[in-house]
């Protein structure tokens, strides 16, 4: 089961979200509160629809960025070899972010 994994960095907070082979497929912008980090989660949880995300390709590397219903950012993919992989990623996060449980490392 995939979780997302809140945690503190240059006195932020984030979220990361692991799939349940261990691997980051999604991660936030830095938050100033954990209220607010805690939103952002339930904000990926509420926007798990294909219609949110926005592929793209970079610098010889493919991506996604998770898209609000206000147009926001809402969590960043990492950076995948090739298109398929990415398609898995986001495949990911719609099928296992709306139940992952949250893990509080902060």
């Amino acid at each position: 089961m995939a979780t997302f994994q809140i945690f503190q960095s240059s006195g932020q907070y984030w979220y990361r979200l692991r799939a349940d082979n261990g691997e980051i497929v999604q991660s936030s912008e830095g938050y100033t509160s954990k209220a607010s980090c805690q939103n952002g989660i339930q904000s990926v949880q509420n926007n798990c629809q294909p219609t949110r995300f926005e592929s793209f390709f970079n610098a010889g590397q493919y991506g996604f960025n998770h898209i609000a219903a206000n147009g926001e950012i809402i969590g960043r993919s990492e950076k995948y070899t090739t298109a398929q992989s990415r398609d898995h990623g986001i495949q990911v996060v719609l099928r296992e972010a709306p139940t992952a449980r949250t893990e509080d490392l902060s």
